[in-house]
């Protein structure tokens, strides 16, 4: 995994094998951050990433300044890579909890300008993740949340729903309150 842009530009990570992660790839998140650099200064935003995994998207958003990050992971090996790569490069603005995405969504009171999630791709259920983003007003005003996911979801037709992007074999729908 490499860092694509900002303070830690070019620095690469390399996670322990056998962590459950598949990392974003770097030309998928190269496109999501022009994207989102196009709607937000970066330096100014409180991020929610949620199944972190190896922290990839977290280190990402950390590297180009965001103000404030979140990560939520519930496998104890990512959680501990994470906070140990965090500390080595000297990222204070994040935070990393070990909770399950659903759980921690369903008793978040605070807000976040960009919420990312990057569920298992076979995970049944990722349609609630924007339901519950949005019953719970997670996202302040022109928020963004973006959901990675394989082909096989459409979300063309749920509320909030912005915008499609697709790179190669990933897929972000991206949604806005």
């Amino acid at each position: 995994m490499r860092i694509i842009s900002g303070s830690h530009k070019s620095r690469r990570i390399i996670a322990p094998k056998g962590l459950p992660a598949r990392p974003t790839t770097d030309y998928a998140k190269e496109g999501l951050f022009n994207l989102i650099g196009n709607e937000f200064d970066i330096d100014k935003c409180d991020v929610l990433d949620l199944f972190a995994g190896i922290g990839g998207i977290t280190f990402e958003f950390a590297s180009r300044g965001a103000k404030k990050i979140v990560c939520i992971d519930q496998h104890s090996g990512c959680i501990n890579f994470i906070k140990k790569t965090t500390m080595e490069l000297g990222f204070d603005q994040i935070r990393v909890l070990k909770n399950d995405a659903y759980r921690f969504l369903k008793k978040c009171d605070g807000q976040f300008n960009i919420i990312f999630a990057d569920p298992p791709y076979d995970l049944k259920n990722i349609n609630q993740i924007p339901e519950l983003v949005f019953e719970k007003k997670l996202l302040t005003e022109n928020g963004l949340l973006i959901l990675e996911h394989d082909k096989s979801w459409d979300f063309s037709d749920s509320p909030n729903f912005y915008l499609h992007k697709n790179y190669s074999n990933v897929n972000f729908s991206i949604f806005q309150y």
